[in-house]
């Protein structure tokens, strides 16, 4: 049998339970097909920012057997420019060509390190303004709720953890294992990482009407044109009222919305059918087949039939 795939995960002073909870969450729901390690800079114990400490398994000998290392996120008063030696000397363990993913703060470790120099990356929003003066080599974009620069992977705060780790286990193992964890852990199963990380009305003012129902009704329309005036008709707004308190709930329009929504329906349907190009873009509501290989390409940067060998094997044609 093949080894599962090992995560390391290295936590901190100052860490936050919750986040520190989410990839054994996350990569232990996945059927067995990774292993999840805890450790600390020095192998003691971690003090959390709650009234209580934890006791890891393993010092930082763990991250240089990582297939995969999470840096989860502690708390924002023991945010520093620098690298203490410990923890510099522990990152330095992790072998090169290693995937780290960050949660919130834990970026500014590796930005610290020099790792995200040139990189495209992401942090909490609030702290946004202090990570550019400090780290201006790197390409930070603070609007979105993950970054996924090939082997270094950046989140936000909090819950964008989950979606990071999701979006991992849906590139080692595609969507029907992604939703089966979701579905285990009882998360949505798919957020875009483009997504906007702070909405500045998240939930419709009382007695107010939302956008939900009809973004569930177009999710089972997806095949179907789908116009702005249909999506306002249904929810019975005006399109200006619509595409306004669709942005407050969601954080992005209506139509970029609707293109990833396909576009991840195309995702399932290339992993787990043989349908061919033009048939699965009529499904997903793309005009021809040529309109889904842009998206998917825009999207994730691959062909419909290179992403379905990635899943289903060399011999697919």
């Amino acid at each position: 049998m093949t080894a599962p795939h090992r995560v390391v995960v290295l936590a901190l002073d100052g860490v936050y339970p919750f986040e520190l909870g989410i990839p054994s969450r996350v990569f232990g729901s996945a059927g067995g097909r990774y292993e999840v390690l805890t450790c600390s800079a020095d192998g003691a114990p971690v003090a959390t920012n709650s009234d209580f400490s934890v006791t890891v398994g393993h010092g930082p000998e763990a991250l240089a057997t990582a297939d995969t290392v999470v840096l989860v996120p502690f708390d924002v008063s023991q945010v520093r420019r620098g690298l203490p030696p410990k923890l510099e000397a522990a990152l330095a363990a992790v072998p090169p060509g290693t995937r780290i993913v960050s949660i919130c703060t834990g970026a500014f470790v590796l930005a610290a390190a020099g790792r995200l120099d040139g990189r495209r990356a992401t942090t909490h929003w609030a702290l946004a303004d202090t990570f550019r003066a400090w780290f201006p080599a790197v390409r930070l974009d603070p609007d979105v709720l993950f970054v996924d620069d090939g082997d270094l992977l950046t989140s936000a705060g909090a819950a964008s953890g989950v979606d990071v780790c999701l979006h991992v286990v849906r590139q080692d193992h595609g969507a029907a294992v992604a939703n089966d964890v979701a579905r285990a852990c009882v998360v949505p199963p798919w957020r875009d990482g483009g997504q906007a990380q702070y909405i500045q009305h998240p939930v419709p003012e009382e007695q107010a009407n939302g956008t939900s129902a009809t973004r569930q009704w177009a999710l089972e329309r997806l095949h179907e044109p789908l116009s702005l005036t249909e999506l306002a008709g249904h929810a019975r707004m005006s399109r200006r009222t619509f595409a306004r308190r669709f942005g407050e709930e969601v954080g992005t329009s209506p139509g970029r919305w609707l293109i990833q929504q396909r576009v991840a329906r195309a995702r399932h349907l290339l992993e787990t059918t043989d349908l061919a190009v033009d048939e699965l873009a009529a499904q997903v509501g793309f005009a021809t087949g040529t309109s889904l290989r842009e998206h998917l390409h825009a999207a994730i940067g691959v062909t419909p039939l290179a992403y379905r060998r990635t899943f289903r094997g060399a011999g697919v044609e």
